[in-house]
């Protein structure tokens, strides 16, 4: 078992119980699924090539092209052409993703104050830019990975309300921004 899911399934858990009480072991919220998302604007087959291998460099998975469903004047996309690159984690692979988030992309980044989240019923999303992903990988390859979109992070929870989601979220060491008074 990796570390991040010991720690998720033995301290984590034994928090939520006793903070917010559950009568079934079912109840508690755990994370579901992290969608990793790079958007790309304008249709060039390297820029495609190098967005789906950074994608597999920072997910540990292969990801798969996603397709304009509808034409979008405004970022020049057509319908059926490709508009970006897409990896969804499940189990054990999101406690490796955020591994890699936590110990290996976040310490390397210079003035970094937290993720700025926007929240929905059971979900949080927020996005790293491109010069905030500092890999050993990246780093040797610069040119190769040098003009990468910035990477959209959805987080699906079976969190019930907004205390229990913020818990989960702090809980694991995710850094969120919180304006100072």
């Amino acid at each position: 078992m990796h570390f991040i899911e010991i720690f998720n399934k033995k301290i984590i858990k034994h928090d939520l119980i006793n903070k917010f009480n559950y009568t079934s072991i079912k109840n508690i919220p755990e994370i579901k699924q992290v969608t990793l998302n790079f958007g790309c604007k304008n249709f060039n087959i390297q820029k495609f090539a190098t967005t789906l291998l950074a994608l597999e460099i920072i997910a540990a998975k292969k990801g798969r092209l996603t397709i304009a469903k509808n034409a979008n004047l405004l970022i020049k996309i057509q319908k059926g052409q490709p508009a970006g690159c897409k990896v969804t984690l499940k189990k054990k692979e999101i406690y490796f993703f955020f591994n890699k988030i936590l110990i290996e992309i976040l310490p390397k980044v210079k003035n970094f104050t937290g993720f700025k989240i926007q929240t929905q019923a059971s979900t949080f999303s927020f996005h790293i830019l491109s010069n905030e992903i500092v890999l050993q990988e990246f780093e040797n390859q610069y040119p190769l990975f040098a003009n990468l979109p910035h990477l959209d992070i959805h987080i699906l929870t079976n969190a019930k309300n907004y205390k229990e989601l913020m818990f989960l979220i702090k809980s694991n060491k995710i850094p969120i921004y919180q304006k100072q008074n």
